[in-house]
């Protein structure tokens, strides 16, 4: 078993996600760990929960730590995203890593959940790093 002490996940839920992952039904891993089937899937939403939630402090800490930081206003077209985001990397000297397409492509897909056609619907926080990844960090996510 993979040890969970340097990790925000409980031991049981890492060996709840191991034996899952081996295959085994919700069924199965209560009766191997003498449990319920309904407790196991309580550990396993609580893990994917922690797992959500060090994924997204990553996306926050990786957009605090980019040397090029703005926020967008709710409203914001896609349209004035993607300038802006070429206009603060102009500024601060670095070269965006996506053409424009891809970009559009990029900011649709981790925004999708907090966007409606064609504009965002709440704040978000940009940051841009020195090789022109572009990070997006908004409560709503």
């Amino acid at each position: 078993m993979v040890a969970a002490e340097s990790t925000i996940l409980t031991e049981r839920q890492v060996e709840v996600l191991e034996l899952r992952e081996q295959g085994q039904t919700q069924q199965e891993v209560a009766d191997q760990l003498g449990t319920t089937d309904s407790n196991i899937s309580a550990i396993e939403r609580a893990a994917e929960q922690n797992v959500e939630k060090a994924r997204r402090t990553l996306e926050l800490v990786r957009t605090i730590r980019s040397p090029v930081q703005f926020s967008v206003a709710p409203g914001t077209s896609f349209e004035d995203l993607v300038a802006s985001v070429y206009a603060q990397g102009d500024e601060a000297g670095i070269k965006i890593a996506y053409c424009r397409p891809e970009l559009y492509t990029h900011l649709y897909s981790v925004l999708e959940e907090c966007s409606n056609q064609n504009e965002v619907k709440t704040a978000i926080d940009v940051g841009i790093s020195t090789d022109g990844e572009v990070r997006v960090f908004t409560e709503a996510l």
